[in-house]
């Protein structure tokens, strides 16, 4: 299976038209939510099936920050689940005082959160249909023609 037929191609991702705005922020709201729901499970999915639930926790964890860039058209529509994932997992390990935690220092924690949280940057960059994008000109201008220095 090719991934352009999955992914698309750049063009057709840059091509495609933006969600209306009040859409998208109803999807950011979810996205959030969606964000602390996986990283919840993936912090026991982890640990429960080593070490193939890491795997699956980071697939999944993935999945939702590249599904939310795609429904949203925006960089944004990354960052905000990872945002979520990211303040589930801090809320995991923060000490309690009858001792006990969710995310024990070990291998695969560690594994999850590194990966975790690099599956969501990567994410976060990749080409969007946004003309405020870094590197991606508006569809609507046209791009300089640069000229050769003699």
């Amino acid at each position: 299976m090719n991934p352009k037929h999955v992914l698309g191609t750049r063009a057709e991702r840059l091509a495609e038209p933006l969600p209306p705005r009040g859409l998208r922020v109803a999807i950011y709201a979810v996205l959030f939510l969606l964000g602390g729901a996986v990283s919840l499970c993936g912090a026991f999915v982890q640990a429960l099936w080593p070490p193939f639930g890491v795997l699956l926790a980071v697939l999944a964890s993935a999945g939702l920050f590249y599904g939310g860039l795609r429904a949203t058209g925006t960089k944004l529509g990354a960052g905000i689940p990872l945002a979520g994932w990211f303040v589930m997992l801090m809320m995991l390990m923060a000490p309690r005082p009858e001792g006990d935690f969710v995310l024990a220092a070990g291998l695969t924690s560690y594994l999850y959160l590194f990966a975790g949280a690099v599956s969501g940057v990567v994410c976060a960059t990749l080409p969007t249909r946004t003309g405020f994008t870094f590197g991606v000109p508006p569809a609507d201008r046209p791009r300089p023609v640069r000229q050769p220095h003699p």
